[in-house]
């Protein structure tokens, strides 16, 4: 497993950067190699960002030499979303097929785990991980037994279906939440009111985006905010203080992951959009 690392910026610093900067310190491009499993170890709230791709091989969750763990999740929790053809992942000699958009939580202490393909098929499995302060059961979570909310509207632009997957109205977790959101068609702003929550960081992954096209996120402070443009399959970081919204060229999809002191989904500090600069 590749491992890399991406240190915290603080507001003040993260308001002199070229775009080449900010890039390098909030965009993950490149998760997805054949056969292989990346990562990104960031310093906000120890989030681990990742992607798995069994392409023509089993892939094992290795731990790596800056964990100091003798397995990966030995003080961690994990979850993970398929975003490719449908694939299985192997906890403990315990087998749980995903098809694409189905989600899995493996708690801390689970020893193995295993990202498989099926023949001929090419499964991508995005995961996030988080410091565990106890072990909670693995289990998979379907896309119907997911906490789902249609919001938005195509008068704003923002008509969307919110996938809460990994949350605790759905199974415990310790800090670790994640879900999707998919764009309807026409629609093209993401998290639009922006809000920012202190308690906790959160991580993108921009998806099912159409060939040529793009969609630009912004982040930063709401009295000062900046954009990235992201590709398809990337990632990208939003620290505590910053807001995180997106508008695409065309509709897409996002997973969103978060780690942090507070697991209360609607713990958000709403910014009004025309009070963003």
């Amino acid at each position: 497993m590749t491992l890399d690392s991406m240190h915290a910026v603080h507001p003040d610093q993260y308001s002199t950067f070229t775009t080449a900067q900010l890039r390098a310190a909030f965009h993950i491009p490149g998760l997805f190699v054949a056969d292989e499993v990346k990562a990104v170890y960031t310093h906000y709230d120890r989030l681990i960002v990742g992607g798995a791709f069994p392409l023509s091989r089993s892939l094992k969750l290795e731990t790596h030499s800056s964990l100091k763990a003798e397995y990966f999740l030995e003080r961690r929790e994990l979850g993970i979303i398929n975003v490719g053809d449908s694939g299985s992942v192997k906890v403990d000699g315990q087998i749980f097929t995903l098809r694409n958009k189905e989600a899995l939580y493996v708690g801390r202490g689970a020893k193995e785990v295993i990202f498989q393909q099926e023949t001929g098929s090419s499964p991508r499995f995005y995961f996030n991980s988080a410091p565990a302060h106890t072990g909670y059961p693995t289990r998979k979570v379907s896309l119907e037994e997911a906490d789902t909310v249609e919001i938005g509207s195509i008068d704003t632009s923002n008509h969307r279906v919110i996938r809460k997957l990994l949350v605790n109205s759905v199974l415990p977790s310790c800090q670790l939440q994640m879900g999707l959101t998919e764009l309807k068609k026409g629609s093209v702003w993401n998290t639009m009111p922006p809000h920012t929550h202190e308690r906790r960081m959160e991580a993108y992954f921009y998806f099912d985006i159409a060939e040529g096209n793009a969609v630009c996120h912004f982040l930063g402070k709401p009295t000062e905010t900046r954009h990235i443009w992201m590709a398809n399959q990337e990632a990208v970081l939003s620290p505590p203080w910053s807001i995180h919204a997106g508008s695409g060229t065309s509709n897409y999809s996002f997973i969103w992951g978060m780690a942090g002191e507070n697991l209360d989904y609607s713990d958000m500090d709403v910014v009004k959009p025309n009070e963003l600069r």
